[in-house]
């Protein structure tokens, strides 16, 4: 079993408060989070952000790997993913991840690459954790 972690340290109240998140590998090391920077447009990174570059990152490894099984080499893959979120029994939840891709695979048809992208984007681990509407717009080059 891999494991990886995330870590987070909160001080204060929710709207006046700051954080400090980091990863273990320290990618990210010490980044802050507040309210500001999750409902408004304070500097720093924020949660939502941080899955969108998640499922984008986890989104092309996967249709990388997918269009190898059928000796297909990206020279590309271009993802964005946006996060939304929404007021949800009570409460916020994320309710939709919205996949953009461009992709670049020499050798392969624009049929193979939007069904190897159908396939990442059903497959690949974090599409499998989000809980949410999971959309997505394929451009192949």
């Amino acid at each position: 079993m891999i494991e990886k972690a995330g870590s987070a340290k909160w001080m204060g109240d929710l709207k006046t408060g700051k954080g400090l998140v980091s990863t273990e590998s320290a990618a990210l090391k010490d980044q802050p989070y507040g309210f500001n920077t999750r409902f408004e447009d304070g500097a720093g990174t924020n949660p939502e952000e941080l899955i969108g570059a998640a499922h984008a990152s986890c989104f092309s490894m996967a249709l990388s790997m997918i269009l190898g099984e059928s000796d297909f080499v990206p020279e590309e893959i271009s993802t964005t993913a946006k996060i939304y979120m929404d007021k949800k029994d009570g409460g916020f939840a994320v309710v939709k991840s919205q996949l953009t891709v461009a992709g670049k695979v020499p050798g392969a048809s624009e049929e193979d690459f939007m069904k190897a992208a159908e396939a990442a984007k059903e497959n690949c681990p974090i599409s499998k954790l989000l809980d949410c509407e999971i959309t997505m717009t394929a451009t192949f080059a």
